[in-house]
């Protein structure tokens, strides 16, 4: 909750100062009630389409989620896309109605087991955290470890988009919460086992993810 107040205090001090320079400028150019339908207009357009700029075109950080160590993801670790970014925010419009919604959308949050808000509920996503620094497990560049037919897995059926997922997991698994990362390791292991032949069921779901990302690297 702590982290997650400062994300949406950031954000919401940079939407106020947007508002106010819109709203300064629309009243200098236009008559009072234009200017009004302006502001009114321009202020849902903002606290829309702020949230669901950044989620889907910077990989599910808002400026306030960057500061915060936070970012927003799909169930399973997959990118935030338009439709889940534009649902979950639909419904941060009733989150910040206060005094009596805000507080059922706060506890929420703490109610369920991932965290989630009523609008992350709605859409399938959660919000995760990174870590600053931290160890991972093994450091990009370094080989994947090998298991007893491997080399015979068949990558093939894997997309394109899932092998984006799992390398960007790869990439910053060193900054995730420890919950967060196992969760997350083990929910796209969870969905891509079943699409590689032969894959057996000895590797942990992030040794697996490693030696998935090698062996469709490794194939073209």
């Amino acid at each position: 909750m702590g982290s997650r107040f400062i994300s949406a205090l950031i954000d919401f001090i940079i939407e106020g100062t947007l508002i106010i320079v819109l709203a300064v400028s629309l009243f200098q150019l236009a008559s009072t009630p234009t200017a009004a339908a302006g502001t009114a207009l321009g202020s849902f357009t903002l606290i829309f389409g702020y949230h669901v700029l950044f989620e889907t075109l910077a990989s599910g950080r808002s400026p306030g989620k960057r500061a915060a160590g936070l970012r927003v993801v799909r169930a399973g670790g997959l990118p935030v896309r338009f439709r889940e970014s534009a649902v979950r925010n639909v419904i941060r419009l009733i989150d910040l109605m206060p005094p009596v919604t805000y507080g059922l959308g706060a506890g929420v949050i703490l109610a369920t087991r991932r965290n989630q808000r009523l609008g992350d509920l709605a859409a399938g996503t959660l919000v995760v955290r990174e870590r600053r620094g931290g160890r991972g497990t093994v450091a990009p560049g370094h080989d994947a470890p090998s298991f007893s037919g491997a080399e015979r897995w068949d990558v093939s059926a894997v997309t394109g988009e899932e092998l984006v997922t799992v390398r960007r997991f790869l990439e910053r698994r060193a900054q995730l919460d420890p919950g967060a990362r196992a969760r997350l390791a083990g929910e796209l292991a969870q969905r891509l086992r079943p699409k590689v032949a032969g894959a057996g069921g000895e590797a942990t779901p992030e040794d697996f993810l490693e030696v998935l990302a090698a062996a469709k690297a490794a194939r073209g």
